[in-house]
């Protein structure tokens, strides 16, 4: 008996939206269950013996559970559109990898740090320097993805596929903050041909304003 694809965690949490911008790609039928940050339940023993590290995103795939958001990515690409969204091919699969790591490892860390140093903190408690800090960190690195995308439409090649998917979430909410940021006319390109995408549009341009000066979660 095949069980429906189930994905826990909160529609405007950013792991949890790469997920579902995913899912809405393969056109996947699934339920979400609000979890983290006001819905709480990540402490729940259900919950734990899902993801013993009590975090979202988790998926439960005809029971395959799966943690980890670009875990899942990979994994969801694999089973439901081999070949297409994650490359077959060794080489051709190392780009989407290495932009899909890249965006983990890097650009997130700079881009977080921006996103809950301005927009999450309350503004008596905003520390200016560290805010110009990461603004200038993930300035620098989106001048790093306009460069990349000066001669190709997505990030690993002329199709999406998951490589675009973590930075990709993160612009909705860069280009909304009230800050300046350097001129990036091929990310803002590469914006645009995502948010022709109805699955963009849908899970990942989800108001975010719960999330104001909001450090509780």
């Amino acid at each position: 008996m095949t069980h429906p694809l189930t994905i826990w965690g909160r529609r405007n949490a950013f792991n949890v939206q790469k997920v579902l911008w995913l899912i809405g790609e393969l056109g996947l039928e699934h339920r979400q269950i609000d979890a983290g940050g006001p819905f709480g339940g990540l402490d729940d023993p259900d919950f734990l013996r899902r993801n013993p590290n009590g975090r979202v995103p988790v998926i439960e795939d005809d029971r395959t559970v799966v943690w980890e958001s670009h875990s899942i990515l990979r994994y969801l690409a694999a089973r439901h559109a081999p070949g297409s969204l994650w490359p077959e091919d060794p080489a051709d699969r190392s780009h989407a990898d290495r932009w899909t790591d890249w965006a983990l490892g890097t650009l997130q860390p700079a881009f977080m740090d921006l996103f809950r140093g301005y927009y999450r903190t309350p503004e008596d408690q905003r520390n200016w320097t560290a805010i110009r800090d990461a603004q200038d960190r993930a300035g620098w690195l989106y001048q790093r993805l306009d460069r990349h995308l000066a001669d190709r439409p997505f990030l690993a090649g002329d199709a999406l596929t998951i490589a675009d998917i973590p930075a990709g979430t993160s612009l909705f909410r860069y280009f909304a903050l009230d800050l300046d940021r350097p001129a990036l006319p091929n990310v803002e390109a590469w914006y645009r041909r995502l948010e022709e995408r109805p699955a963009y549009r849908a899970h990942v341009e989800v108001s975010f304003e719960d999330l104001k000066g909001r450090l509780d979660f």
